[in-house]
C-alpha cells in the first residue's frame, strides 16, 4: 500500500482509476481530462489573497510604519466620496425605527445586537443634529408585533436621549412589524410641511415580519405620500425590504444595505446623516419659508418666566419674533404662532450640504520637493521627511529607505492614499496631514488654507489705496487706466 502522505502522481496511475468499461460515463473522469484540467492552472481555491500578505516589515524590522499606513488608509476611505453639488432638501423629517425584537438579542456584533443599535442610536442623533440642526426627527421601535413610539418628532436631540435612554435598558422580546411601524411614520410624518423631506430609517435584524395586514397597501400608500425608506438589516437581505427601499426611492437599491461589522454597521448609520438628493420629478418651483431669528433674553432679577414649549421654569430663553412667546432653546417651532425659529448660525451649518467641500489630492514625493513643505498648514503637525534621492516620479528609491515610510505600504494597495503623508487642497494649494483633512471634511467643512488666504483681501487694499492716491493727485483717468492695468 502505498504511503498516503507521499505525493500523489496522477501519471502512473492505471487506467481503472479513470475509466469504467472502457468510457467515460457519468461520474467518471478520462486520462485527457484529468492532463486538460491540470494543464489549465491553479485552482481557484489557490488564488485566496490573505491579509497578512499585505503586511512588510521596515528595514528596522518593526511594523510600526505599516500599521500606521493602515490606520491612514482607512480614515482616507471615509473622505473619498462624492463631492459633485446637488439639490438637497436640507430641512429634514426623519423618523428613526429600531428593532427590539428578539432577534436583537443575538450576539454575532458584541455585546448584542440590541445594546450596539442604542449606542449607535445616540450617536446618531447627536450627529444627524450637528449636520441638520433646522430638521427634525422621531424614534420609534418595534417589538412584541407592534410599534411603539420612544420620542415625538422634534428638534430638541436632548429629549430624544433621554427617551431613549429608558427603552435601553429593557431587553428585546417579541417579533417586529414592518407594516405597523411603518404606518406609524405616516402617521408621524402626514403633517410635516411639503418644503421639507419626509425619510424613514429603519434598523432591521430579524428575517420576519408579523404584520396585520398587506403590507403592500402600506407601500403604495407611503408612495403616495412621497416618503422616502431606507433600512440597514443585521442579519441578511430579505425581499420585501429591498422591495420598500426600491419603490419608495425611485427603483434604486442604494438605501438597502446589510452591515458587515459593527464598523460597517456605524458607517452606514452615519451616512445617513447627509440629506438625500432631490429627485428630477420632485423639484418644485422655488418658494419662501418664513423664520425668524430671536436673540436671547434674561429674567431681570430674581423673576422666572416659562417656556411657552415645555411649561418649565427658566430664566433665560428666546422670544418669538412675531407673538413674543417665549421658547427655551432653539432650533425649534413657535408653540403659539408656528413660527419656525432658528439662529443665523444653524442655517450656515446646514448650507454644506449643497456646496461640499472638495476633496484633496494626494501630494506625491516629488510634488512634496518641489514645495518644501515640511509640517502640515492648519495643525504644524511634522510630515515624514522626503527621501534624498528620487529615481522615478511618486515612487522612492529602496536604497534611500523610502518603503519604510508611514502610509507607503498602504499607499501601494489603497486608491487614493498618499505615498508622502501630504493631502493639498486644489483651490489654495497647502499641504495637509490627514487628520486635518478628516476634521476639514466632517467638521468643518471649510479649508483652512483657503479661509485664512489674504491674497484677495491685499488686492482689495491696494486697488483702494491706489483709488485713493488718484484722487489727491487730481488724476482720476490715470487712476482707472492703472487698475485695469
Amino acid at each position: 500500500m502505498a504511503d498516503s502522505d507521499g505525493e500523489y502522481n496522477g501519471d502512473n496511475a492505471s487506467d481503472d482509476e479513470f475509466q469504467v468499461n472502457g468510457g467515460s460515463g457519468p461520474g467518471t473522469r478520462s486520462r485527457n481530462d484529468k492532463k486538460g484540467s491540470r494543464k489549465a492552472g491553479k485552482a481557484a481555491w489557490e488564488d485566496i489573497q490573505r491579509s497578512w500578505d499585505q503586511i512588510t516589515e521596515g528595514v528596522d524590522g518593526s511594523l510600526a510604519a505599516t500599521i500606521e499606513g493602515l490606520a491612514e488608509a482607512e480614515k482616507r476611505a471615509r473622505l473619498l466620496r462624492d463631492t459633485t453639488p446637488l439639490q438637497r432638501g436640507i430641512i429634514r423629517h426623519l423618523v428613526l425605527v429600531l428593532d427590539m425584537s428578539q432577534a436583537m438579542a443575538e450576539k454575532d456584533m458584541l455585546p448584542t445586537r440590541h445594546t450596539l443599535t442604542m449606542a449607535y442610536a445616540r450617536d446618531f442623533i447627536r450627529e444627524y443634529f450637528e449636520q441638520n440642526p433646522i430638521s427634525q426627527l422621531a424614534v420609534i421601535g418595534m417589538r412584541d408585533g407592534i410599534a411603539v413610539r420612544i420620542s415625538d418628532m422634534s428638534g430638541n436631540p436632548a429629549e430624544h436621549h433621554e427617551n431613549l435612554k429608558e427603552w435601553t435598558k429593557k431587553d428585546p422580546q417579541g417579533s417586529p412589524s414592518l407594516q405597523n411601524a411603518l404606518e406609524m411614520c405616516r402617521g408621524a410624518l402626514f403633517h410635516t410641511p411639503t418644503h421639507g423631506t419626509r425619510e424613514v430609517l429603519i434598523i432591521y435584524g430579524a428575517l420576519m415580519s408579523s404584520d396585520p395586514g398587506n403590507i403592500h397597501d402600506t407601500l403604495t400608500s407611503l408612495i403616495k405620500d412621497r416618503i422616502r425608506v431606507s433600512i440597514i438589516g443585521l442579519a441578511a437581505q430579505v425581499a420585501i425590504c429591498a422591495e420598500i427601499c426600491s419603490k419608495t426611492n425611485g427603483g434604486s437599491l442604494s438605501n438597502y444595505t446589510v452591515a458587515l461589522h459593527e464598523q460597517h454597521f456605524r458607517d452606514l448609520l452615519l451616512a445617513a446623516t447627509t440629506p438625500p438628493a432631490t429627485r428630477v420629478e420632485e423639484q418644485n418651483t422655488a418658494s419662501l419659508l418664513m423664520m425668524g431669528f430671536p436673540s436671547r433674553t434674561l429674567a431681570a432679577g430674581d423673576s422666572i418666566h416659562y417656556c411657552a414649549c415645555h411649561s418649565r421654569p427658566t430664566r433665560e430663553g428666546y422670544l418669538c419674533t412675531r407673538c413674543g412667546a417665549r421658547v427655551c432653546r432653539l432650533p425649534s417651532e413657535c408653540p403659539a404662532c408656528s413660527l419656525t425659529l432658528i439662529l443665523s448660525t444653524h442655517l450656515a451649518r446646514s448650507y454644506h450640504h449643497l456646496f461640499p467641500l472638495r476633496n484633496w489630492v494626494e501630494v506625491s514625493w516629488t510634488e512634496a520637493k518641489a514645495k518644501r513643505s515640511r509640517a502640515c498648514y492648519s495643525c504644524m503637525a511634522p510630515f515624514p521627511e522626503i527621501p534624498a534621492h528620487i529615481t522615478k516620479p511618486n515612487k522612492l528609491d529602496k536604497a534611500a529607505g523610502g518603503g519604510t515610510t508611514a502610509g507607503a505600504v498602504a499607499a501601494r494597495a489603497i486608491e487614493g492614499l498618499s505615498e508622502s503623508g501630504r493631502y493639498a487642497c486644489a483651490v489654495c494649494g497647502n499641504h495637509f496631514c490627514i487628520d486635518c483633512d478628516l476634521l476639514a471634511h466632517e467638521v468643518l467643512h471649510n479649508c483652512p488654507g483657503c479661509q485664512s488666504d489674504t491674497r484677495g483681501l491685499t488686492r482689495d487694499l491696494n486697488v483702494a489705496g491706489l483709488e485713493t492716491s488718484a484722487e489727491a493727485a487730481g488724476d482720476h483717468t490715470n487712476g482707472a487706466m492703472d487698475i485695469d492695468t
